[in-house]
């Protein structure tokens, strides 16, 4: 039995590189696409949010002198790219998906709404939503609280490197030791960085609990679905 009966699933792009230096590594998208589907056997109803790091990053195209709107805008399109390309892996592993995007741009994706999204998940299909809110300065983490509040997720999961939140950067700071599970406020006492300020806060306000886990370690996405302890909760 599936812990959660429906999901938004949040990868990060930059995750998509595997071992390449840009772009999409098509091993690691094959290996999202079979932890995705193990999952959606179980009877798991799945929304999808991935940023765009791996091509582009608004913010830090702002500092190297593209102009904010824009660089948001270019690194927009970067998670439809990125959604395109999870959503071909899923079909090819026998998977129905859907990419929605937040800007239109048919026949790419379909127009986002909360309803088509929840329809295609009842129907069983595997719901990717791209282009962030559609606004600039806004995050995809961001975009990833709102559409898990949207679609009346029972949880966010937050796929990244690591294998929870610590009480510092663990890459950085050997001493760092892993929360099981630690409050919002908390989170933000402290000063973590489990997601941006915008996210966390929505989040909190609509009392959507958050898992942080390592979804670059094959089969972390079942365990955590089937109830393992790994990762970290974080919730009101």
């Amino acid at each position: 039995m599936a812990r959660f009966k429906r999901i938004l699933l949040k990868l990060s792009g930059e995750s998509l590189m595997g071992e390449k230096k840009y772009g999409i590594d098509e091993k690691r998208l094959g290996e999202y696409a079979q932890q995705i589907k193990e999952i959606h056997e179980m009877g798991v109803q799945i929304g999808i949010v991935i940023g765009g790091g791996n091509i582009f990053r608004g913010l830090s195209g702002a500092g190297k002198g593209f102009d904010r709107v824009k660089g948001d805008q270019m690194g927009m399109l970067a998670t439809v790219i990125n959604s395109l390309g999870l959503s071909s892996a899923l079909v090819a592993a026998g998977v129905k998906a859907r990419v929605l995007t937040a800007i239109r741009m048919e026949p790419i994706g379909e127009f986002y709404t909360k309803w088509k999204a929840i329809e295609a998940m009842e129907n069983g299909e595997v719901v990717i939503m791209s282009a962030g809110t559609g606004n600039p300065f806004f995050t995809t983490d961001t975009g990833s609280s709102l559409r898990g509040i949207e679609i009346e997720a029972d949880v966010m999961l937050k796929g990244t490197r690591v294998d929870g939140i610590y009480t510092a950067d663990p890459e950085k700071d050997p001493t760092a030791t892993k929360f099981d599970e630690i409050t919002y406020d908390e989170v933000l006492a402290r000063g973590l960085k489990v997601m941006d300020l915008t996210a966390t806060c929505m989040c909190k306000e609509n009392s959507l609990p958050i898992i942080v886990f390592d979804m670059d370690t094959v089969g972390n996405l079942k365990k955590v679905m089937s109830g393992e302890n790994i990762g970290t909760l974080v919730h009101n």
